[in-house]
Order: structure tokens, then C-alpha cells, then sequence
């Protein structure tokens, strides 16, 4: 049998390691992250549930999220919120 391995596009790996992340944020604290956009080495997220207003928001955004895609993609400059 020939089993060919699929290629994953880094849009398509970022958006995979967000839903990741976005299920251990539901899980444990109850809040969400939403893949927005890629442009370049920045990526655009959306935190909502238990997130929104919440005061540790902005650590959970450069803490978990930009910390964790770091890891598996240093070149990401930033990650930022969208709407």
C-alpha cells in the first residue's frame, strides 16, 4: 500500500495548534481562541467565552497563545487580537 503523507500549508499547522490551545483554554478556564488571520508573521486571534473582560486577558494572549505558537513557529512576530 502507498500511503502518501499529506502536506499541511503553516496556515493550516497555526490553525490546527490554535484549535489546540483554544480546546485547553475551554476546558480549564472557559474561555475560547479564534483563529482570524495570517498576514505575513502575524497572527490574528480572537479570545472570547470566559476570556472577554476578563483582567488576565492580555496574559492569556502573550502568555498561552503567542508563547505556545512561538514554540512551534518562531518566525510568528506577534499574535494580536482582532474583532
Amino acid at each position: 500500500m502507498n500511503k502518501e503523507k499529506k502536506e499541511y500549508s503553516r496556515e493550516e499547522q497555526i490553525r490546527g495548534l490554535i484549535e489546540q490551545i483554544d480546546a485547553y483554554i475551554d476546558h480549564y478556564h472557559g474561555g475560547s481562541v479564534e483563529f482570524l488571520s495570517l498576514k505575513g508573521n502575524v497572527l490574528t486571534v480572537r479570545l472570547g467565552g470566559a476570556c472577554e473582560g476578563c483582567s488576565l486577558q492580555n496574559a492569556t494572549l502573550k502568555g498561552w497563545v503567542e508563547g505556545t505558537v512561538k514554540q512551534f513557529f518562531p518566525e510568528i512576530r506577534e499574535v494580536e487580537l482582532g474583532n
